[in-house]
């Protein structure tokens, strides 16, 4: 079994920063794509940014610019710096990580950690 805990959310004023951390652990071969989603209320949920295990990296284009996506491969940990932070931020954001264990490949997420900006 994998888990995904992360941590780092809360709440910020417009304008400021967070940063989002996400360790895996477990019966792990190797992560391939990881990532972050975000669900507002009443809304589904989206992707935010995502990164191959070489480090090849997608962001929404609301967020280019403002939000970037890093993994450490050594600690099996996926960040998502958050930059200038508007209030159409505020959501709960998800993990999400491919992985490889010892029966194939699955997908895996997070509990889900809350960012909520203030205007």
């Amino acid at each position: 079994q994998v888990q995904l805990v992360e941590s780092g959310g809360g709440l910020v004023q417009a304008g400021g920063s967070l940063r989002l951390s996400c360790a895996a652990s477990g019966n792990i071969f190797r992560l391939n794509n990881m990532g972050w989603y975000r669900q507002a209320p009443g809304k589904q949920r989206d992707v935010v940014a995502t990164i191959t295990n070489g480090g090849i990296t997608y962001h929404v284009d609301s967020v280019k610019g403002r939000f970037t996506i890093s993994r450490d491969n050594t600690k099996n940990t996926v960040y998502l710096q958050m930059n200038s932070l508007k209030p159409e931020d505020t959501a709960v954001y998800y993990c999400y990580a491919n992985v490889r264990t010892g029966i194939g490949n699955n997908d895996y997420w997070g509990q889900g950690t809350q960012v909520t900006v203030s205007s």
